[in-house]
C-alpha cells in the first residue's frame, strides 16, 4: 500500500519529509527532525481516538481510557506504521540505518504520530479523522493487532492466583553495546514457560511473558 499516493500527498512537501527524519539524519544533514511533529500528531491521535469510543461504545470513562491507551500504545502504533508501510519513508542517518532503524519499534512507531501530526497541519482535523477512520480504525475493529502490550502483569496475576514464584532470567546478549539483542525466560516454580528475544531486557520480558501466555501451558 502507498499511503503517500493514495492521499494524494506530494512526498517532497517539506512538513512530511519532516514528519519522517530521524534525529539521526537531522544531526547529519542540518535539518529538523520528527520530535516537535510526533508531539503534535500524539494530541491529534488521542483526541480523535477518545470521540471513536465515546461515540462507539457504551464503557465508562475508565474502561474508554484503557482501550484508548492500548490503540495508541508504542506497539500498536509500530503496528499501524508497518501496516501502512511508513516507515519505507524514514530519511535516517548513516549509523541508525545501518542498524536496523528502519524497524526499530520506537522509531517506527514514532513516524505514525508525526505523520499524523503533519496531516493534521496540512489538510486539517477532518482529514485526519477519515484517514484514521478509513485505516486504523479497521485494524482494531477486525482485531488484527493484539493490543494488549502488559503481558507480564497479566502473568502475575495469574501466578499469585495460586502464590506460585514467577521469576525472568536473562540466557543470552549478543551485538555490540548500542545495539545489544537480550534473550529471556520465564520460570513458574522452577519451570520454563516462555521465552522472548529484544532490544531491551524490559521488552523481552514482556515477549517472555507473552509466549508463557499464548502457550497455556500455565493454567489459572
Amino acid at each position: 500500500m502507498d499511503i503517500i499516493s493514495d492521499l494524494k500527498i506530494d512526498i517532497n512537501k517539506e512538513i512530511y519529509q519532516t514528519a519522517f527524519t530521524h534525529t539521526s539524519y537531522a544531526n547529519e544533514h542540518r535539518t529538523q527532525s520528527y520530535e516537535r511533529l510526533e508531539y503534535l500528531g500524539d494530541a491529534v491521535l488521542e483526541l480523535i481516538m477518545s470521540e471513536y469510543l465515546y461515540l462507539n461504545t457504551e464503557e465508562e470513562e475508565g474502561q474508554m481510557t484503557k482501550l484508548r491507551s492500548h490503540y495508541v500504545c508504542e506497539n500498536a502504533l509500530y503496528e499501524y506504521s508497518l501496516k501502512l508501510k511508513l516507515n519505507e519513508y524514514l530519511l535516517l542517518g548513516k549509523g541508525e540505518s545501518e542498524n536496523g532503524g528502519k524497524i526499530r519499534k520506537a522509531i517506527v512507531a514514532d513516524i505514525f504520530e508525526a505523520f499524523i501530526g503533519a496531516l493534521f497541519l496540512d489538510k486539517g482535523i477532518e482529514t485526519v479523522k477519515n484517514f484514521i477512520y478509513k485505516y486504523i480504525i479497521p485494524i482494531i475493529e477486525n482485531n488484527e493487532i493484539d493490543f494488549f502490550d502488559d503481558y507480564k502483569s497479566l502473568l502475575q496475576e495469574l501466578v499469585q492466583t495460586d502464590k506460585r514464584s514467577l521469576e525472568y532470567s536473562v540466557v543470552d546478549e549478543e551485538g555490540p553495546a548500542h545495539n545489544k539483542t537480550f534473550t529471556v525466560i520465564v520460570k513458574i516454580d522452577d519451570v520454563t514457560y516462555g521465552k522472548g528475544t529484544a532490544h531491551s531486557k524490559k521488552e523481552a520480558e514482556q515477549m517472555a511473558a507473552r509466549d508463557a501466555l499464548s502457550r497455556c501451558q500455565y493454567k489459572c
